[in-house]
């Protein structure tokens, strides 16, 4: 009954990254970044993978340097592939529906350092990863940023292969 409890109760860390994440939204970026780097020392580099991931991936939002933000969304990728491989509950899928947003976001930052090649790679990585999105809003949104910087580095197409058919032109 104990663990069935503690299966259904909110998982308190990541309630704590939303609520800073709204703070981020609503204009307070350095607080935001303080906050989400006091969460990391707190969760530490041995932490949950879950937890790694999503305040890396927030935390690389509130970063003023292009190479800042490249590095915590490395860090978030990792811990992804962290959780996916190890996961007690042996759902390497929990996890899957990260991976679009994740190689995009580093094709965005490889492209804001000058990387064409390295963005155009986590591009290709980010369209692949994008078979696994739910026909829904976050999927749509996540294929249409996919299109919108693809337009940015010449290469608006798709794949002919692409299982997801034409790309929207809106977002990013």
């Amino acid at each position: 009954m104990v663990e069935r409890q503690e299966q259904a109760a909110p998982d308190g860390v990541l309630t704590r990254i939303g609520q800073v994440v709204m703070l981020h939204h609503g204009g307070d970026r350095e607080e935001a970044r303080r906050r989400l780097l006091d969460l990391w020392a707190e969760i530490g580099q041995d932490g949950d993978p879950l937890h790694r991931c999503t305040l890396a991936h927030y935390l690389a939002d509130t970063q003023d340097d292009p190479s800042d933000e490249l590095a915590w969304d490395l860090r978030a990728l990792s811990a992804a592939q962290e959780a996916a491989h190890g996961r007690p509950d042996g759902d390497p899928g929990a996890v899957r529906g990260f991976y679009p947003s994740l190689h995009l976001n580093l094709a965005a930052d490889y492209l804001k350092l000058g990387r064409t090649e390295a963005a155009r790679s986590q591009l290709r990585l980010a369209r692949g990863a994008a078979e696994s999105l739910a026909d829904d809003s976050y999927g749509d949104g996540v294929r249409a940023a996919i299109s919108r910087l693809a337009q940015r580095l010449g290469d608006p197409s798709p794949p002919d292969d692409e299982p997801w058919g034409p790309w929207p032109r809106y977002f990013l």
